[in-house]
């Protein structure tokens, strides 16, 4: 949650393979050349594949219908 636009994680399943995988949600996807080293989503955690997911700004609302 401290990289660069990343507003959650998840746990989900690869669309194409069905394995487990890490989702991070951030508000764009940036080239990873464009990005500082420490910003750099890993492609694994503890061998799980990483996958990144744009969603946008993330804002609380209030419940009000």
């Amino acid at each position: 949650m401290k990289l660069a636009n990343v507003t959650g994680v998840g746990i989900g399943r690869d669309e194409h393979s069905g394995t487990d995988v890490v989702v991070v949600f951030v508000t764009r996807k940036v080239p990873r050349d464009r990005l500082l080293a420490d910003d750099v989503v890993p492609q694994e955690l503890e061998g799980v594949p990483v996958r990144v997911l744009a969603i946008g700004d993330v804002r609380a609302q209030d419940g009000t219908p």
